[in-house]
């Protein structure tokens, strides 16, 4: 579909989580170590819960309520809005409830696998609905000018955490997409991530070797 809106980091940033996503999904399978306590222990969730967290706080304080207004008169599009929230309020409690069942040295592994498939199920489902429905919706009925209000407000959210999320989001990405990307950064800043952040990211190990 052709957007008449740049979608191209909302998907970029979609397709880091689904890559995370696979990630995770692979340390909870695992049947040779404690599953819980590795992924407590990969840098690489804590990351993957950050960004999560922090696109999702935009979406909710920046695009929700202007697509809400924008459609108020369409009970249908009004309702797809409030699902896609909705969504949200399931899937970030996940995170904090895989936390404590891996935290938990009692109960927490009968708890942990059926939290992390759930976290999967959840947000992959989410992600593809934003992107059949919300995204289409988003481009007609927003404007520029609020679109890329969002997108501050996003990247506002991630600037504290810039040597780590610019990595992370292009990490796995095909090179002619991700030089694509890099091509919206300021000069300093994509100058900065080549020389320093890139290879910084590269150097960790940040799901221990998954």
């Amino acid at each position: 579909m052709a957007y008449k809106l740049d979608m191209s980091m909302m998907f970029a940033m979609h397709d880091a989580l689904r890559r995370d996503l696979e990630r995770v999904g692979r340390i909870a399978g695992r049947l040779d170590d404690d599953p819980a306590k590795l992924l407590r222990a990969a840098a690489g969730w804590e990351l993957f819960k950050r960004f999560l967290v922090n696109h999702h706080e935009s979406e909710d304080e920046a695009l929700w309520p202007a697509l809400r207004t924008a459609v108020a008169v369409r009970p249908d599009q009004a309702a797809l809005v409030d699902a896609l929230e909705a969504e949200h309020a399931v899937i970030d409690p996940l995170l904090a409830a895989i936390d404590a069942a891996a935290a938990d040295p009692d109960g927490g592994h009968e708890r942990f696998g059926g939290l992390v498939d759930e976290l999967i199920i959840e947000l992959s489902a989410h992600l593809t609905h934003e992107e059949k429905d919300g995204l289409p919706l988003i481009d007609i009925a927003v404007t520029e000018e609020q679109w890329q209000h969002f997108n501050s407000v996003n990247a506002e959210r991630n600037r504290p955490d810039a040597a780590m999320f610019m990595p992370w989001l292009f990490d796995g990405a095909d090179r002619e997409r991700r030089d694509s990307l890099l091509g919206k950064f300021p000069p300093p800043m994509l100058a900065v991530f080549r020389e320093q952040w890139a290879p910084a990211y590269a150097a960790r190990d940040l799901w221990k070797g998954m």
